[in-house]
Order: C-alpha cells, then structure tokens, then sequence
C-alpha cells in the first residue's frame, strides 16, 4: 500500500475540483453537433434563464428546441394547456409574442409538428438531446431561414 502525502491528497482533492468544475462548465452541443449558441436573451429564455436551452435532471419538460414563435404556434401551445401568452411577472415571464425566440419543451414542438403549426427552429441553439425525440430532418425542415 502506497502512503499518501499530504500535498498528494491536497493535489488530488484540487484536481478532482478542477475535474467537476470543467464538467459543469463545458458547453454542450446543438442538433449539428457544434457548440450550442443561445436562443434569446429578451425574453430570457431557458430552464435555466440563462438564455440556453440547455437541460437536465431537473427539466422534465425537455426545454431543448429554440423556436421562433409564430401566431399558430402560440394558439396550439394555449389550446393545448400552455398558455406561452399570457405574462406572468411572478415567474418573470413576460409573455411572447410572435417573432420572440424561446426554448420550448421538445415533446410539444413535436406535437405541434404532427399538427402543422410547428414554429421555426434555430439549429444552432437546440440541444442534441431533442434528437431522441424528434429527427434532424424534421428540424431541417423547419429550421430559420
């Protein structure tokens, strides 16, 4: 058995810090495998609010896929129970409006999809894990001009 010195186990504590702080920090990747870019920051947007629709174990709703709303998506997402409308300033939701980019949840774009009311994808800013839900085509299909 190797004994440990003490700038040994301070080494290892400060590189296994140095390890979980680059695991935290490293950004993931969009729909095209490239680094993610934000999707909006007026209105600030994501799970997260940090204008990225990035993901985790916390987002069960799968807030991945960067849209520009348009006046149908808004009107499915409110028939549909998600009323993306209606400004809620205790959340510090402003409400949208067509034009404004958002990160909505995948499973609903996808719904919104099957319906023919799918808004405009920014590729660049949707996460790759909406690729277990939805395919490349279909995002290609309606990715923003």
């Amino acid at each position: 058995m190797v004994k440990m010195g003490r700038f040994d186990s301070q080494f290892s504590i400060l590189a296994c810090m140095l390890h979980c702080f680059n695991a935290l920090s490293f950004m993931p990747t969009n729909v095209l495998g490239t680094e993610l870019r934000c999707c909006c920051r007026d209105p600030m947007t994501g799970f997260y609010r940090d204008g990225y629709c990035r993901t985790g174990p916390e987002d069960v709703g799968q807030h991945t896929v960067c849209v520009q709303a348009t006046r149908e998506f808004l009107d499915f997402s409110v028939l549909d129970g998600n009323d993306l409308v209606t400004p809620h300033p205790e959340w510090g939701f402003p409400g949208l409006e067509p034009g404004d980019n958002w990160c909505v949840c995948v499973t609903r774009w996808k719904d919104a999809l099957k319906r023919g009311v799918a808004a405009p994808v920014d590729l660049e800013a949707t996460h790759s894990s909406a690729l277990e839900f939805v395919s490349l085509e279909e995002l290609r299909a309606h990715a923003l001009k």
